[in-house]
C-alpha cells in the first residue's frame, strides 16, 4: 500500500522478481534463473527410454525427500521469521513467500511434472511385469515343446532301431536258410552264378530260363557283351547251353558250340579285327538276339 495516497499499489513482473529475491534471501533459499537466463522451458519433455526410467524414478524419490526436508525446514524458518518481523510490509511479504512455496509444492507433488512422471513410471512397471510373464510363459512353452519333440525323437529313434533289428534278424535268418540250401543243393550256388553271366551277356529272361530252367540249347544272332574285355561281339547262329564243368560235376559253364564261352571270348578277341572302320552307327544297330 502507499502510504502517502492511500491506493494499493499493483506489483507487475520486476516487482514480483524483486519480493521473490528478497524472500530467498530472507529464508537463505538458492533463487532459480529466469528463463531468459537458461533458455529453458520449465517442463521438460519426458523422453526416456523404458530401461531408465527405473533409475529416473528412483532419483525423483530422492529428491521428492529432499524437497520435504526443505519444505520443512522452510516452515521452521518461516514461523521464526513471521516472529521476528515487525513492519506490516515485511508481514506480507512473507505470507506471499509462504504462499507462493504452499503452491509451488503443492503442484510439484500433486498435478505437475513428479506426478505425471509417477503415473508413467507407475504404467512401464506393469508394462515390465505384463512383459516378464510373458516372457516366464513363452520359456515355459518352448520347454514344453522341446521335451515333446525330443520324446518323439527317441520314439521315433525306438521304432527305427526296432526295424533295423527285425531286418538283420531276418537277413541273418535268410543267410542261414541260403547257407543250408547251398550245402544241400552244390549247383544252386552255380546257377546263380550262371544267370548273373547270362543278364551280362546280354540275354533276356526268357533265353535264361531256357538254358537254366528247361536245359534247353538256344540259338542266336546278334552281338553279345564280354564283361572281361569290355566289348561286343558278333554271332550267327551260335549254339549256347549251360553245361557240367569236364573237370567238377558241381560246377556249371556256359558254353559255345559246345566251347567254354571264356575261351571263345578270348579267340574272338585276339581275331584280326575286319570291321574297324565300320561307320558307328552300323556297329550300335544289333543289340538283341534272334534265336
Amino acid at each position: 500500500m502507499n502510504h502517502e495516497t492511500g491506493k494499493s499499489r499493483k506489483l507487475n513482473d520486476e516487482d514480483m522478481a524483486t519480493m521473490q529475491t528478497l524472500a530467498s534471501d530472507i529464508l537463505l533459499m538458492e533463487r532459480g534463473q529466469a528463463k531468459a537466463v537458461t533458455g529453458k522451458e520449465h517442463l521438460e519433455r519426458n523422453d526416456f527410454i523404458i530401461e531408465k526410467q527405473k533409475t529416473e524414478l528412483q532419483r525423483i524419490e530422492e529428491t521428492k525427500r529432499h524437497k520435504e526436508q526443505q519444505v520443512s525446514l522452510a516452515e521452521q524458518e518461516l514461523r521464526q521469521v513471521k516472529a521476528e518481523i515487525r513492519t506490516d510490509k515485511l508481514k506480507s511479504a512473507a505470507t506471499d513467500v509462504a504462499a507462493a512455496i504452499t503452491s509451488g509444492v503443492g503442484s510439484l507433488f500433486g498435478s505437475g511434472k513428479l506426478k505425471d512422471l509417477e503415473q508413467s513410471n507407475e504404467n512401464l512397471r506393469h508394462e515390465i511385469a505384463k512383459r516378464d510373464k510373458g516372457i516366464d510363459e513363452l520359456k515355459v512353452k518352448m520347454q514344453q515343446m522341446q521335451e515333446q519333440h525330443g520324446k518323439q525323437i527317441r520314439n521315433l529313434q525306438g521304432i527305427h532301431n526296432q526295424e533295423l533289428e527285425a531286418k538283420d534278424k531276418e537277413i541273418s535268418r535268410l543267410n542261414t536258410i541260403l547257407e543250408k540250401a547251398f550245402n544241400w543243393f552244390p549247383l544252386l550256388k552255380e546257377m546263380l552264378r550262371m544267370e548273373r553271366l547270362c543278364y551280362a551277356i546280354g540275354f533276356t529272361k526268357d533265353m535264361i530260363n531256357s538254358l537254366l530252367t528247361k536245359k534247353e540249347a538256344i540259338r542266336c544272332n546278334g552281338r553279345i557283351y564280354s564283361e572281361e574285355h569290355r566289348r561286343k561281339f558278333d554271332i550267327k547262329n551260335d549254339i549256347f547251353k549251360v553245361e557240367k564243368n569236364s573237370v567238377d560235376e558241381n560246377k556249371l559253364e556256359l558254353t559255345i558250340n559246345r566251347q567254354p564261352i571264356g575261351e571263345w571270348f578270348k579267340k574272338q578277341f585276339n581275331k584280326p579285327k575286319h570291321n574297324l572302320h565300320k561307320p558307328i552307327e552300323e556297329s550300335q544297330k544289333s543289340k538283341g538276339f534272334r534265336i
